[in-house]
């Protein structure tokens, strides 16, 4: 079974049926699974299911397969007597619902009547990153460790039989803004970690956090997440996002105590998953180039600023002619010059942003979950894009 080709999905289904106990997984086995390779954290370093082939995957290949594998195991988990003609058609409605005008899921054009094909592309783009900008990026590692949302809201739908896109936008606001808190939680923070904290502040969407001064668990629902699964997530991405080479300082060993008290999990909860997430890393550090720095947050910054460089510039006739034709979007930003912008103004702007992105298929990694992170960076350079006349408010 190879996932860059053509039919993998149906390769994968046959299989299913010479391995009849991966439908009968249970969420908690296919989570705690999940996070022993890796998916969980945003890089697998092999898949839960065992390749027999002597095809040897590439690490977006291993995450496609753990995608599908989670999506299916979550589909035979929920349904009483699933088949797998079902779980396409149920996975294909999902995707149908996610791809909204505005939503942060967009998958393109797929034109295909096959259905096995059609969710092929759909996976391939929920994972695609440009592998040549961003193969030691901290964006590749946030984007894919955001996958599981996928298979959270995957549930909530077949569940509850609802659309399924304010669930997934509420959990990825709940993880963006958790991780923020988790990063200003620090006790010394230098420029660039000071820097990464108001990356993270200037780039959540739908936060009613505004200011570092009011940051607080108070401005996050965390009543409304009573799965253990839910909660175990929230915790094990935080604990990433505090990893470093040492131990946790004091002031994030105190948030991620609190944290685990307002997700209502004990201690002892909260220590394993700083414990995996450290073991994980210690014994696949040499295979995650990102955690191979010594300042993550230091290169972070710099690989962002390198990947929005060099998309601006690809894409700069496309991008002026776009931003241009967009009055208000023009208005607000030459505003922007002489004043601060209101909360909603700014996320007017974020928003118009990424349709603009949306339309220009090589920055679609803006509208991938974790993408909004790169918006601050991009606003950086509109300024150089434009013409002369919009520099004169300055």
């Amino acid at each position: 079974m190879n996932p860059s080709t053509s039919g993998w999905i149906e390769k994968f289904l046959r299989d299913l049926d010479n391995n009849p106990s991966l439908a009968q997984w249970s969420m908690d086995e296919l989570y705690s699974d999940l996070r022993k390779v890796g998916f969980i954290y945003g890089t697998s370093i092999s898949t839960i299911i065992s390749n027999d082939s002597d095809i040897t995957h590439s690490e977006e290949e291993k995450t496609k397969i753990n995608l599908l594998t989670g999506l299916v195991i979550t589909y035979y988990d929920t349904i009483e007597n699933a088949n797998k003609k079902d779980c396409i058609e149920a996975l294909l409605q999902y995707y149908d619902f996610l791809d909204t005008k505005k939503s942060i899921f967009s998958f393109g054009n797929v034109l295909t009547t096959n259905k096995t094909e059609k969710l092929e592309k759909i996976i391939h783009a929920r994972i695609q990153t440009n592998e040549s900008i961003f193969k030691k990026n901290f964006s590749h590692l946030l984007t894919n460790a955001l996958l599981f949302i996928d298979v959270l809201a995957f549930d909530y739908y077949l569940i509850h039989d609802k659309n399924p896109f304010k669930y997934a936008a509420k959990l990825e606001e709940t993880l963006t803004n958790t991780v923020f808190l988790a990063l200003n939680s620090k006790e010394k923070q230098d420029d660039y970690d000071q820097l990464l904290v108001k990356l993270f502040a200037s780039s959540v969407r739908y936060t009613n956090i505004s200011t570092e001064e009011e940051a607080s668990f108070d401005f996050i629902d965390f009543d409304s997440y009573t799965d253990e699964i839910e909660k175990r997530y929230i915790l094990d991405l935080t604990s990433l996002a505090v990893w470093n080479d040492q131990k946790l300082d004091k002031g994030e060993q105190i948030f991620m105590t609190a944290l685990g008290a307002e997700l209502e999990l004990k201690n002892d909860t909260v220590k394993e998953s700083i414990d995996l997430v450290q073991k994980f890393i210690n014994e696949h550090k040499e295979d995650i180039a990102f955690f191979n720095y010594s300042h993550p947050a230091l290169h972070f910054y710099q690989q962002t600023s390198r990947t929005v460089s060099v998309l601006v510039l690809r894409n700069k006739k496309r991008l002026i002619k776009e931003i241009t034709e967009s009055k208000e979007l023009m208005i607000l930003l030459g505003q922007s010059a002489v004043r601060d912008l209101s909360k909603d103004e700014k996320q007017q702007v974020k928003q118009q942003l990424l349709d603009i992105c949306k339309t220009i298929p090589s920055l679609a990694i803006f509208i991938l979950p974790g993408g909004s992170l790169l918006l601050p960076l991009l606003v950086k350079f509109i300024p150089q894009l434009l013409p002369s006349a919009f520099n004169e408010n300055k």
